[in-house]
């Protein structure tokens, strides 16, 4: 069961001592982003946000400009965080492909068995809060995955590597649907049994 979300407890200044902007806006961020992410972006408003981060409406709307420049912010901290996760799998992972892919999906499947999962905060947001600012950051999103699986590829030496990216991305959304909508157990598991087939098949091609 998750934790309650606390508020959060923004330290006095000590005398003589100036605010760091940079530092506060991190931390709005940090806290907003579980909330928005467990609730929903339409889930809160931003009179609650507010009260649950323990800011005023002014100290949020000078660091972000508006609710929807906070979900924003929030959505690109989660995408640089995630291809951060995913690249660090498949550097760790040496120098062969099917290491590489497999870890990809390792770090899926954990991520899926964190308690606090609740499918792709990206897609979830596109979903929900359908804008052509959040949907254009969500296609970033989805083209930093095929990147680095369309990497993968072309290391595995596959005839068509954009086309075995495009294949792979569309195995790891769909296991991050089925873990969030049906169940985790496996989840990344059996997408990756597939994955590792079609990069057996490319490289026989």
């Amino acid at each position: 069961m998750n934790e309650p979300i606390g508020t959060i407890v923004l330290m006095p200044v000590a005398k003589g001592s100036t605010i760091d902007p940079a530092r506060t806006r991190a931390t709005i961020l940090q806290a907003a982003t579980q909330m928005l992410y467990e609730r929903g972006l339409d889930g809160i408003g931003v009179a609650e946000l507010c009260a649950r981060l323990g800011v005023s409406k002014e100290t949020l709307y000078r660091h972000f400009g508006t609710k929807d420049g906070l979900v924003q912010a929030m959505l690109e901290a989660r995408s640089d965080q995630g291809i951060r996760r995913m690249n660090d799998a498949a550097l760790a992972a040496g120098d062969d492909p099917a290491d590489q892919l497999t870890a990809v999906f390792n770090a899926f499947q954990r991520w899926y068995d964190e308690a606090t999962f609740r499918g792709c905060a990206l897609l979830n947001a596109a979903t929900q809060h359908y804008t052509d600012a959040v949907r254009a950051i969500t296609a970033r999103h989805l083209r930093r995955y095929l990147d680095l699986l369309t990497g993968i590829a072309e290391r595995a030496g596959a005839a068509d590597p954009q086309l075995l990216g495009r294949q792979l991305l569309i195995l790891i959304e769909g296991a991050t649907v089925v873990a969030d909508h049906h169940s985790p157990t496996r989840a990344g598991e059996h997408a990756c049994q597939a994955a590792l087939t079609l990069l057996a098949a490319a490289r026989k091609t």
